[in-house]
């Protein structure tokens, strides 16, 4: 099992500024990644509050036997929180981040992550591509 886990403002895919994210819904999204990848369990977790992800990750860590991996995408979460970066390093399933936009094309602040050190990769600048990618890496595990 896989889980993707979706951070900040996600929720708001194909409504929100859809000349950067696109205008698919993660749902949409999410039945094509379970179509390309029918031997793969995904789950599928999305929240806004900073705490609820780091206590999922930690769930996932320690008490969901059968994770093989995360893929994460924390939104505004990765440019500052070290919490959910020390969640990730406490752990020892491999996590891939991913961003849907290229973070180092937009705003300076979004130049860096804090939670990508504690990765074993990260993509950005792929579009929704990159949950695919992502999930490729773990199936090529």
């Amino acid at each position: 099992m896989i889980c993707i886990i979706n951070g900040p403002n996600l929720n708001l895919l194909g409504k929100r500024q859809p000349e950067i994210y696109g205008s698919r819904t993660f749902e949409d999204v999410l039945s094509e990644l379970r179509f390309t990848f029918p031997n793969t369990e995904i789950e599928y977790f999305q929240s806004n509050c900073e705490g609820e992800i780091i206590d999922k990750i930690h769930s996932l860590g320690y008490d969901t036997p059968g994770c093989e991996g995360i893929v994460i995408n924390p939104g505004a979460y990765a440019h500052y929180s070290y919490a959910i970066a020390d969640a990730i390093s406490s752990i020892q399933l491999p996590v891939v981040e991913v961003h849907i936009s290229n973070i180092h094309a937009r705003d300076e602040f979004r130049h860096k992550s804090v939670t990508a050190p504690a990765c074993k990769a990260m993509l950005c600048g792929f579009g929704m591509r990159g949950y695919e990618l992502a999930l490729r890496y773990f199936n090529a595990r």
